[in-house]
């Protein structure tokens, strides 16, 4: 591996783990934690003082949280790479740090030589994700294409019939909200079931709030 000259910030609300991650990372040829900070609010006031290549936050965080910490980081210096490193696997988060603009996900369990990996990949500019976020993702894509796929056949009127029954309308409910029969809406109602593979109320309700057509 190519070693480069690289200013790093870091930033984790535990003195013993910063040290272990500092230890690590400046072991690298060339490699410096230019920053330590203890919470959110003091990384994002150090990476606008010393402008690093690449910032180190943990997810959990007081004050200001990784994620937040990650959005303020890219507002005053879009050109930083962000890390995120975290004990949860989740793909809602990963999905959220990548929104806030982390190109990295390493979890706590894959960190050590993982989190040398995703340094040296965001030194390039690329992204990196240990494997456990990356099948994370990729579950949470394969899950999701069909349901997607479903969604944009639905008509613009059928995706209104949806949210009105997910949000726990009668048909004769909708039909009054819509200007149109009961027999209409029970017509859409047959034809949105079909379409989405769905068999009941209840698995349309899920949908709905899967798909952000009304709140949980």
């Amino acid at each position: 591996m190519t070693q480069r000259s690289i200013q790093i910030l870091l930033a984790d609300d535990h003195e013993l783990v910063r040290k272990g991650i500092r230890t690590l990372l400046e072991s690298q040829s060339g490699w410096e934690v230019c920053g330590e900070a203890s919470n959110g609010r003091e990384a994002v006031k150090l990476a606008a003082h010393l402008n690093p290549q690449i910032a180190v936050l943990d997810l959990e965080m007081p004050e200001l949280n990784g994620l937040e910490a990650t959005r303020q980081i890219k507002k005053s210096s879009p050109d930083a790479e962000v890390l995120i490193y975290s004990m949860h696997e989740s793909e809602q988060l990963i999905r959220e740090a990548i929104a806030a603009g982390a190109r990295a996900y390493v979890l706590k369990s894959d960190a050590g030589q993982q989190l040398v990996h995703a340094v040296e990949a965001l030194s390039r500019h690329k992204p990196f994700f240990t494997s456990k976020a990356s099948e994370t993702l990729l579950e949470t894509f394969l899950k999701s294409w069909p349901e997607e796929a479903a969604a944009s056949v639905l008509t613009d009127r059928e995706r209104e019939i949806v949210q009105l029954l997910a949000e726990g309308k009668a048909n004769k409910e909708v039909a009054s909200a819509l200007g149109i029969s009961v027999k209409t809406v029970e017509t859409h109602r047959s034809a949105i079931m079909r379409k989405l593979g769905v068999n009941s109320i209840v698995d349309l309700v899920h949908y709905a709030i899967r798909n952000n057509l009304v709140k949980p």
